[in-house]
């Protein structure tokens, strides 16, 4: 039905599209709404890429809240109407006193794995510090982890379902600022928003630590332009924004660090 090796040419997430294309094809057979399991930020944005050729299918993406990382996105056929209300998420309240033992986001996460379940499962945790965490899942596991999750870390944990709009979101916190450089490649211009030496920069690119709008980049050579996206593991985002010519010939870029 799709052109599916044509869709799939060069995509870095080979399995994961793959099997977005079978649940659209399933959409366009069904007449029905499919939804995916919850996705990353690398892999939503090859499934735009892909999905942006074809104009069978209409896709809507979400993961319970409008800043949300991991997302859920609905399939339809594009005569179908959609909207994110169609997109099933339930928000967990993880609830204990983590004043003397803290507990990471990683720690959460490990221990919800560790009752069994996949991570394609969960969307984004949202710490709250001394208090535990929110979690977003797929609502069929919701009775599950309430019954399971009893422990994170040394601490034992109560685990409930909450409305939605209890979520605690907190605004990312961002910097504006901007640099001047004599050309737009990304050690360049990434090593200046990040506030990073240049020779650190490039050990991240070569390592496979950082993603332009979420693929991969590993030549530090790369031309960057207005509106890209730029993501290091464990250091936050960088967007590029309008860029101007000096008089020197250089090139002045208005950046924005999300932290």
């Amino acid at each position: 039905m799709l052109p599916r090796e044509e869709l799939l040419k060069g995509v870095e997430n080979r399995d994961v599209i793959a099997h977005v294309i079978d649940q659209a094809e399933q959409a366009i057979k069904t007449w029905e709404v499919v939804i995916t399991d919850f996705l990353s930020p690398p892999e939503l944005a090859e499934i735009e890429r892909v999905f942006s050729r074809l104009t069978e299918v209409h896709l809507v993406a979400w993961g319970g809240y409008a800043q949300a990382e991991r997302q859920r996105v609905a399939i339809t056929r594009s005569e179908m109407p959609l909207d994110v209300c169609q997109v099933a998420v339930t928000v967990l309240d993880i609830a204990g006193n983590f004043l003397f033992d803290t507990a990471t986001h990683r720690d959460f996460l490990g221990a919800m794995l560790g009752t069994g379940i996949v991570r394609e499962k969960t969307g984004d945790i949202i710490i709250l510090g001394e208090r535990g965490a929110q979690a977003i899942v797929v609502p069929e596991l919701a009775e599950f982890l309430t019954m399971n999750l009893q422990q994170v870390r040394s601490v034992p944990v109560k685990t409930q379902v909450i409305d939605p709009r209890e979520l605690k979101i907190r605004e990312p916190k961002k910097k504006e600022l901007t640099t001047v450089e004599a050309s737009l490649r990304l050690d360049a211009i990434a090593s200046a928003g990040f506030g990073m030496s240049r020779s650190k920069m490039v050990d991240l690119i070569d390592s496979g630590d950082v993603r332009v709008n979420w693929k991969e980049i590993t030549q530090s050579s790369y031309q960057l332009k207005m509106g890209d996206l730029i993501a290091i593991r464990g250091k936050g985002r960088l967007q590029v924004g309008e860029i101007a010519v000096t008089k020197k010939d250089r090139y002045r870029i208005q950046l924005t660090r999300y932290m």
